[in-house]
């Protein structure tokens, strides 16, 4: 089983304390075939009170505007480098 500590993300886009980060995940139907899943994990960083960097999932109102930004830059990504070629393509 892979480490999930160890793996690095495929793209990471940063607006101040907002990140959106992209993973790829390697899985195989089950008839044994292999596919690739994109998931996106939105974040906001922030120091606690003994000044060290946290993360979390919650967002302020002030937030909101970086968020859609992030996730915009992300889809637009995940759009241009997983198009399919024409011929792969039903007309």
């Amino acid at each position: 089983m892979e480490n999930i500590e160890n793996k690095q993300p495929e793209m990471k886009f940063r607006a101040g304390a907002i990140s959106a980060t992209i993973w790829s995940n390697a899985m195989t139907t089950k008839s044994g075939e292999p596919f690739e899943v994109k998931s996106i994990q939105v974040n906001r960083a922030y120091k606690d009170k003994q000044d060290e960097w946290q993360n979390t999932g919650s967002f302020r109102t002030a937030d909101l505007p970086k968020v859609k930004f992030v996730l915009d830059k992300a889809y637009e990504y995940l759009v241009v480098n997983t198009q399919k070629p024409i011929e792969d393509v039903a007309a």
